[in-house]
């Protein structure tokens, strides 16, 4: 087994996991926000001590990261500029031209991440097939570069109309840039999302540019620091889409990094689902400053091209910013452990999505920390073992969870420390449901009888009440169910996506223009992955983005490239179509909008092929108890170590099972058993 390290750089904490011939090594962590290559470099150099690894075996290094997510929430950003057709400036505030909220006088739109002032024209124009209309005038981009110059900008977004047919502007434009301006970041519309709609491409090209010299001076910097540790084994990134890249492609495309821990989960999800027969499953990855939660049906998850990033209205789609990549479909709220409560002014508490972060942290965690968090009202309902929260190396202190959750919950609403830290957990465990309820009914799907598998630091705190809500079949808590996002990114292929907008009729099924457009995008996706992998047999899976013509959306269309023809092209779709809206409409035209290729090399899987276990008897352990809260009062519950369960023993709660990096809450009502997997088994009593 290759020895590989995996890193996933959260909110709150940074997890570290080594896979070697031992076995799995996991640590956790805080968040070094300053500079987060230092958590990151702190968590290798712990893991290392207790493993009889070097640095030197470590044959492959995985890392996801939220850091261009955060630098998009946070406005952190570079100051950019677009350059972009004359005329046509505004499309980043015309957005769509709807309203999202129809009926609120006082909506927010999502502030776009270039001020109008740097969004500069440019006098060029093509037409929708890729012919000049208007010759690109470089007066116009030598006085654009002024302005780029004057204002002091960092990095330049480049995106013209109909670029995604023929770039030929974009990249005369951008040579220009690079002579004038040699150490500029540069990003092109037809690199990073060469597709139809200029509104998503322009967005997400400018989000690309936005967060490109923060991710490459961070990724630069961490490939040297993990050179002088010893590390001499190529360095992959999580992309959005579940697949793994170089470090070279993910500091050009760092757009495609913003859901790349989560997508770790669901791979995680997956891959149990596939192990364990499961057919229908909910995937629950809570941390300490969001709550992630994804469908895998048949073990496969649910992939889109787009999605938002910073909703600023309740987390209401059509309130963020679009953007345009291959993306594992999740709903993320802002509801993890850091998660601050608070009163409105009509007396009903608050979670989120503010977080208290890494630092200063819950108020529990003793660094500082005021304000009143999910995990204090964990600690307060005795949810929590103080002695042995992250394994050790945070001291909890209760105390001062008491006073952060009684000055901004209790004393407000008249309440006693134990109602109020109830209510904390009932509503944003409310809120993590209604999100599920919401996203599944977006997918037409039920979540009745499904199986929830919960990771993350909180989830295993939180399962069984999410169980109870969504009628969920059962609960499987993972092994290394703490670091579930890092252990999925070693389940990951090496894998990249190109997208290609061909517009073409099914009337007029042309196989030259498809051969030539798959051929274009095999080059660009090969080069990619090929820097990447050595003698590893390459898989393609191929889409078409189809609509009856006049339609506003298009249905996906799983293609064989082998067997590709007007009418197994037609049978396909309206297989597709049928499935999610019940019929077809007779005799209506086809058109395909786009083209995607994915091309990927599998890395070495943890495998660990089970059923879920069946229940026996006969295990003596020796416990402890700690004090619980419920709903029904105060109950004394046990708390055992994970390490020392048996397998397939049943064990009634309340329970807490405790682990070094997250905590399993059984309450009374439920059971839990370690099943032949190692995996944790928590159902209801019958």
């Amino acid at each position: 087994m290759r020895t590989t390290l995996a890193i996933d750089i959260g909110g709150t904490f940074t997890d570290v996991v080594l896979q070697d011939s031992d076995g799995i090594h996991s640590t956790k962590i805080l968040t070094s926000h300053q500079d987060p290559s230092d958590a990151v470099i702190d968590g290798i150099q712990k893991i290392f001590e207790n493993s009889r690894s070097s640095y030197e075996e470590v044959s492959l290094v995985l890392h996801g990261t939220t850091l261009a997510t955060n630098a998009l929430i946070e406005r952190r950003g570079a100051k950019t500029a677009l350059l972009t057709t004359a005329g046509h400036r505004d499309i980043l505030e015309m957005a769509f031209e709807n309203r999202f909220e129809q009926y609120d006088v006082n909506i927010e739109r999502p502030r776009p991440l270039v001020s109008r002032k740097l969004r500069i024209p440019i006098e060029e124009r093509m037409n929708a097939q890729g012919e000049i209309f208007t010759s690109l005038s470089m007066e116009s981009v030598d006085r654009a570069l002024d302005a780029v110059v004057r204002e002091r900008v960092e990095s330049v977004a480049i995106g013209f109309l109909h670029s995604y047919v023929n770039d030929k502007h974009e990249r005369i434009v951008a040579d220009a840039v690079r002579s004038r301006l040699p150490n500029i970041e540069i990003s092109l519309s037809s690199e990073v999302c060469p597709e139809i709609r200029e509104y998503e491409r322009l967005s997400t090209t400018c989000a690309n540019a936005y967060v490109l010299p923060l991710m490459a001076r961070y990724l630069k910097n961490l490939a040297e620091r993990l050179g002088e540790l010893g590390f001499s084994c190529p360095y992959l990134m999580m992309t959005s889409g579940g697949g793994l890249t170089s470090f070279d492609t993910a500091r050009r495309f760092p757009i495609r990094l913003v859901e790349s821990g989560p997508a770790g989960g669901a791979i995680l999800a997956e891959r149990l689902a596939t192990e364990l027969a499961l057919d229908k499953v909910l995937s629950f990855d809570m941390g300490g400053t969001t709550a992630k939660l994804c469908l895998v049906d048949d073990g496969h998850t649910l992939l889109s091209r787009s999605f938002e990033v910073d909703r600023v209205y309740r987390f209401k789609k059509g309130s963020g910013l679009p953007i345009r990549i291959p993306v594992i479909e999740m709903v993320e709220i802002g509801a993890g452990g850091g998660s601050i409560a608070t009163v409105d002014q009509l007396d009903r508490v608050q979670i989120g999505p503010e977080s208290a972060g890494s630092n200063p942290g819950p108020a529990c965690y003793g660094l500082g920390g005021e304000f009143a968090t999910v995990t204090d009202a964990d600690c307060l309902l005795g949810r929590l073992d103080e002695d042995f929260f992250a394994a050790g190396s945070i001291k909890l202190d209760r105390e001062a969870a008491v006073n952060a959750v009684s000055t901004h919950v209790s004393n407000p609403l008249g309440l006693t420390n134990a109602e109020a830290a109830l209510g904390i957990a009932e509503i944003v465990d409310e809120n993590m449901a209604a999100a599920a309820r919401s996203h599944a009914s977006e997918w037409g799907k039920s979540l009745n009888d499904r199986t929830l598998i919960a990771f993350g630091g909180a989830a295993p705190l939180h399962a069984a009440r999410l169980m109870e809500k969504m009628s969920l079949a059962r609960v499987v808590i993972p092994t290394h169910a703490g670091v579930g996002s890092a252990i999925g990114f070693l389940s990951a292929p090496i894998a990249f996506e190109v997208v290609r907008s061909r517009h073409m009729l099914l009337s007029h099924f042309d196989s030259n223009l498809i051969g030539d457009v798959f051929d274009d995008m095999r080059e660009e996706a090969r080069s990619v992955i090929i820097t990447s992998t050595v003698g590893k047999t390459l898989d393609e899976t191929a889409h078409a983005y189809v609509r009856y013509v006049g339609q506003g959306h298009e249905v996906s269309v799983l293609l064989d490239l082998n067997a590709l023809n007007a009418d197994n092209l037609r049978e396909k779709f309206e297989e597709n179509y049928i499935s999610m809206y019940g019929q077809i409409i007779p005799n209506a035209d086809l058109e395909v909008m786009s083209w995607t290729l994915n091309v990927s090399a599998f890395t070495d899987h943890i495998t660990n092929s089970a059923t879920l276990a069946s229940s026996t008897n006969g295990m003596d352990i020796d416990v402890r108890e700690l004090t619980c809260v419920e709903q029904s009062g105060s109950k004394k519950a046990k708390v055992i170590s994970r390490e020392s369960l048996e397998p397939n023993f049943v064990i009634e709660g309340p329970v807490l099972i405790v682990e070094p990096h997250t905590t399993t809450v059984v309450p009374t009502g439920f059971h839990i058993q370690r099943m032949d997997t190692d995996h944790l088994l928590l159902e209801r009593e019958t």
